[in-house]
């Protein structure tokens, strides 16, 4: 008798669907990016062939233009020290939440209250937080990381919360037994065990403060200060019509997070698979 096969063919051409929209884009970006402007054409295998050399000068023009070095570590600044505050401090609140709402009512409003904040749309946000941080004096970097740490509160108060479900209340209570404080069981015990779930936030945080446009652009407007999608917002302005430093500058910013992300993905691999809400 003939074996039937387990391939699900819906499933599986849906997949290949997908996995050529994420191909084709890149290669697109990496091909135009490696190009000179005359290699340009309106033809479609114009667009499509390989370059006829591979050249780095685009990458070394683009690095120019938009001042890289400078914006590359304005936008590690942000990312970075948001990270960090956003680990530290999202996990104590999801920690407290996580370990109390069950039994409190008043944890259980806080949770809901920090979470809804998920639904809020930015644009509803902008224009006091261009007020505020004026007032306040922090129209700069300093107030570009605090709206970040405020923002993905809500999100990573979730993942934290839930992530603890998995995580033995016995731990703690034999850590008390042998004279432990709460500061000192969390710091020693319930932190560490957290690692996987630090990685997938770290990851998503620095993801969305990488790429985010509009809060530097409506906070830090007029500081002088750039990071680098405000920096390709300008060359963009500035050579719209050259899509070969474009795309180049596009990959260039492209590195370092693809790199943080390669060393990471074990970690955020066994945040997602444990962190599920139950």
């Amino acid at each position: 008798m003939r074996r039937k096969s387990d391939v699900n063919w819906p499933v599986t051409i849906l997949l290949i669907l997908g996995l050529i929209t994420i191909i084709f884009p890149l290669y697109m970006t990496v091909v135009i990016a490696f190009k000179q402007p005359s290699e340009m054409t309106n033809s479609i295998s114009g667009i499509l062939s390989l370059p006829k050399s591979w050249s780095l000068d685009n990458f070394a023009e683009a690095m120019r233009v938009t001042d890289f070095w400078r914006s590359l570590l304005n936008s590690v600044l942000v990312t970075g020290v948001t990270v960090v505050i956003s680990i530290v401090v999202h996990s104590l609140i999801g920690y407290a939440i996580g370990r109390n709402k069950a039994k409190s009512k008043f944890y259980k409003f806080v949770y809901l209250f920090i979470v809804s904040g998920m639904f809020v749309p930015f644009a509803i946000l902008m224009m006091p937080l261009v007020k505020q941080t004026a007032q306040l004096g922090i129209a700069n970097i300093v107030g570009v990381i605090i709206c970040y740490v405020v923002f993905y509160m809500p999100m990573n108060v979730l993942l934290y919360s839930g992530y603890l479900t998995n995580i033995p209340v016995a731990l703690e209570e034999a850590a008390r037994v042998d004279g432990a404080s709460t500061w000192k069981t969390y710091w020693s015990i319930i932190f560490p065990i957290m690692k996987p779930m630090h990685a997938t936030v770290a990851v998503l945080t620095a993801l969305g403060t990488w790429n985010d446009v509009m809060t530097p652009l409506v906070i830090m407007s007029g500081s002088g200060m750039t990071t680098l999608p405000l920096a390709q917002m300008t060359f963009q302005t500035q050579f719209g019509a050259n899509y070969n430093l474009a795309f180049a500058s596009y990959l260039l910013a492209l590195l370092p997070l693809l790199i943080f992300y390669l060393i990471c993905q074990k970690q955020i691999l066994n945040g997602v698979v444990n962190g599920a809400v139950k």
